[in-house]
């Protein structure tokens, strides 16, 4: 009996009586709640391999213990231990990553190519190039960097190497999408050299410490870049419209600390001031407002969506746009759907095309491999031609590989 007054016995015991009185404690619950002990939905099913995974995944997320100590856990991995768990990796002085961004940055040549075998974007781009040609209409596609391309040096000193070296299936669909004439924007060369030319040190930051979106000054160049391209093409002018800045400052807690969803951590983590400015007429001091007669369409994704639609309004990339170009454009944006879900939105509101000259197409680099439903075909539905000479009328025909139209 001596041996049990000892402490380290009772903290063992004190052990044994935790782990033994969770599940009791769970079962207690779930028959509280009427919905059946779930450890003995086992026998309920057959012993599948994927029968048995459902399973364990179901218990997983009905433990009441599990779901209660989780943030505790998440906050202590995070504050002492620098640990972002599956979404964030924690880099220097503030900076976050989202975790699966950076995977695809990190990707091994060899494993990118087997990716790219089985989820291409270059079929769904050219085939979407097509269809818009048939239309009369142009396409340029805009892939927005991800935050570690541009910033591999915030995540750790050792990337300072990795400054403008794109991820392997990056490079390779911009080297395809060249030999394929389709036009790019080619915003990783645009931003890298922005940053050797002021110098990190000086240099507003083109994204959010916090967020893997672009910050007001990355929204700004990359306008800038776009629509300076639109305009050597030939394929828009100069509108007659006057625009001018003003400041809207905001306060935000960044995407990928909220990603996380730990209050605890939210908290903690001091949200960003953004230096935000929104777009408005000169001439009356109107905020900016789109059109649908507009000659511009934009198809984006949340990169599209941040300050424009969200805190403060106007002061994203599509009303910077329409300010360099001196005209309002038209948008259409599905947030994290900018590589097949923003097509098919489209599909459904053939109206938008209407009137249109250039279809501007923005998607996140990491949508490249990781995008929601990956790269489909998608069928626009076939545009209204009148009977002459010289026009093709069926629509099967104007499904057909079409040469892009030639600038003028």
């Amino acid at each position: 009996m001596k041996r049990f007054r000892d402490p380290q016995w009772f903290l063992i015991l004190m052990f044994l009586g935790i782990i033994g009185s969770v599940p009791l404690i769970q079962m207690v619950v779930e028959v509280r709640q009427e919905e059946g002990v779930r450890v003995f939905e086992v026998f309920h099913q057959k012993p599948t391999a994927a029968n048995l995974r459902t399973y364990e995944r179901s218990l997983e997320a009905a433990n009441w213990a599990a779901r209660a100590s989780r943030p505790w856990i998440q906050f202590a991995q995070f504050e002492w231990l620098k640990d972002g768990g599956a979404k964030a990796a924690i880099g220097n002085e503030g900076w976050y990553f989202y975790k699966p961004g950076l995977g695809y940055l990190l990707a091994r040549p060899e494993r990118a190519k087997v990716a790219s075998t089985t989820q291409d974007p270059l079929p769904a781009i050219v085939d979407f190039r097509n269809q818009l040609a048939a239309r009369g209409i142009r396409l340029v596609v805009m892939p927005a960097p991800n935050k570690e391309s541009v910033y591999p040096d915030r995540l750790t000193p050792r990337a300072e190497a990795l400054h403008g070296v794109l991820a392997p299936r990056t490079q390779d669909l911009l080297d395809r999408l060249r030999a394929a004439n389709v036009e790019v924007v080619d915003l990783f060369k645009g931003f890298s050299q922005a940053r050797q030319a002021a110098g990190s040190a000086s240099q507003a930051s083109l994204y959010l410490a916090q967020d893997t979106h672009w910050s007001p000054a990355g929204v700004e160049l990359a306008a800038k870049l776009a629509a300076g391209h639109l305009l050597e093409l030939g394929w828009v002018r100069p509108g007659l419209v006057d625009y001018r800045g003003r400041p809207a400052p905001i306060e935000r807690l960044g995407d990928v600390l909220r990603m996380l969803q730990v209050p605890a951590i939210e908290r903690r983590v001091k949200p960003e001031t953004v230096a935000c400015v929104q777009v408005v007429r000169r001439d009356n001091g109107e905020l900016y407002q789109e059109a649908a007669d507009a000659e511009i369409l934009v198809l984006g994704d949340s990169f599209m969506r941040i300050y424009q639609r969200d805190e403060p309004g106007v002061a994203g990339f599509i009303a910077y746009l329409a300010k360099e170009l001196k005209q309002p454009v038209m948008s259409l944006v599905s947030d994290g759907g900018g590589s097949t879900l923003v097509r098919q939105e489209l599909q459904g509101r053939p109206a938008f095309l209407k009137n249109k000259k250039v279809v501007l197409w923005e998607f996140v680099e990491r949508d490249i491999g990781l995008g929601l439903e990956g790269w489909k075909l998608v069928l626009l539905p076939p545009p209204v031609i009148p009977n002459s000479p010289g026009r093709v009328t069926d629509p099967a025909a104007l499904r057909q590989p079409t040469a892009p139209p030639k600038a003028n």
